[in-house]
């Protein structure tokens, strides 16, 4: 586990933020803007300084996101006290539901794959006017196909 320090006693500028997290400015900002994570304080001047508190939480949310998590999953761990104070039980069980979610969409690609694949085959590859790759992407062409998905 890589643990990230700051020894400025005025706090992180949002530069230093988004180069220790790997986390876009926009992003941060964004993240403030939906209450994801908690305004910083501001210098004289206006600007940010961000605290260890900042950086721990952002490092949370971007892991969270690689993993798949919603941000509406990512705000009801934080809401449940983030990653030092959430009770195992109620995390479990927004990961256990997550992990539901992917497990149906693996079967969802698993079928993705299967129809586009036999497409594929079918393809002759010739200049021919029919290509039946262009005809599944087509609603036009094929206005009552079924792939089962969802």
């Amino acid at each position: 586990m890589r643990v990230i320090t700051t020894s400025r006693a005025d706090g992180l500028p949002i530069g230093e933020l988004s180069k220790l997290t790997g986390v876009n400015i926009e992003t941060i900002r964004y993240y403030e803007r939906i209450k994801m994570l908690p305004l910083p304080p501001r210098t004289a001047g206006g600007r940010r300084v961000y605290e260890p508190t900042h950086l721990r939480i952002l490092g949370f949310v971007r892991r969270s996101r690689e993993l798949g998590f919603s941000l509406d999953e990512i705000r009801e761990l934080i809401r449940l006290g983030g990653p030092e104070k959430a009770s195992c039980r109620e995390v479990r069980e927004i990961a256990a539901h997550h992990l539901d979610d992917i497990r149906a969409k693996i079967v969802d690609l698993r079928k993705l794959e299967l129809l586009l694949a036999e497409t594929v085959a079918q393809c002759t590859g010739t200049a021919a006017p029919v290509c039946p790759v262009l005809d599944i992407l087509d609603i036009q062409c094929v206005p009552d196909i079924q792939i089962g998905l969802g």
